[in-house]
């Protein structure tokens, strides 16, 4: 009992962790040849701006805590551009990707475009509006559901913002294909999101009361 007990352990932990052999951070040749440059060097939080001390670097990752919801943004503000980055998700886990974002303080809660970030097999989130799983624009769009790798195992996102169009390939599928004109169109300019339709801003994770994994973030600007 005893060894299947220690076995147990080893495999939760390679389950969960991110490990050195897991984890590269680094930019492949051809990355670097088309202009990608990495926000994350595995090694610290130099390119970020943490707004509630509540993400922190192990094992090579960024890691959000269990608690609280505080977002971490990019120190450099974009407009256009491919973003791509590995996630880990931990059962009921709940995060969000913002794009084109204001640095907000804490208890301000957050300003721009976000994309869930979200475990949609979670029994808790059952009965949620279709914009609310993962990949989709929160409040306007839902993503096409079924392509996230089971929980704990990690997940590859490229994001794609061009002016106001928006796509997410997720694991190699393409699960959010919209644009913000369209998803907006007759709404009255006051009850459009705040920040929604924001040209340039910070990229930002935002967290939502749970532990989620981050690593090999890069991005290239598109002219």
């Amino acid at each position: 009992m005893r060894i299947y007990g220690i076995l147990a352990a080893i495999l939760l932990a390679a389950t969960f962790g991110c490990s050195q052999a897991q984890t590269s951070n680094q930019l492949s040749k051809k990355e670097k040849k088309e202009g990608y440059q990495l926000l994350f060097d595995g090694k610290s939080l130099d390119n970020w701006i943490n707004n509630a001390d509540e993400y922190y670097v192990k094992d090579e990752c960024i890691v959000k805590k269990a608690s609280g919801f505080g977002n971490l943004y990019s120190k450099e503000e974009f407009d256009n551009f491919v973003l791509r980055f590995d996630f880990q998700l931990t059962p009921g886990a709940n995060n969000g990707l913002g794009l084109r974002h204001v640095v907000m303080p804490k208890d301000k809660g957050y300003l721009g475009m976000e994309l869930q970030i979200l475990d949609n097999d979670a029994p808790q989130y059952k009965d949620l509006k279709p914009y609310q799983y993962h990949g989709g624009l929160y409040n306007y769009a839902p993503a096409k559901r079924g392509y996230l790798k089971p929980t704990g195992e990690w997940n590859t996102q490229e994001v794609i913002a061009d002016g106001t169009h928006i796509q997410i390939i997720l694991n190699g599928t393409l699960i959010l294909d919209t644009d913000l004109k369209k998803v907006t169109e007759g709404i009255p300019a006051e009850k459009i999101q705040p920040g929604l339709l924001s040209k340039t801003g910070h990229i930002a994770f935002l967290g939502h009361d749970s532990e989620v994994k981050f690593k090999n973030i890069r991005i290239k600007k598109l002219k």
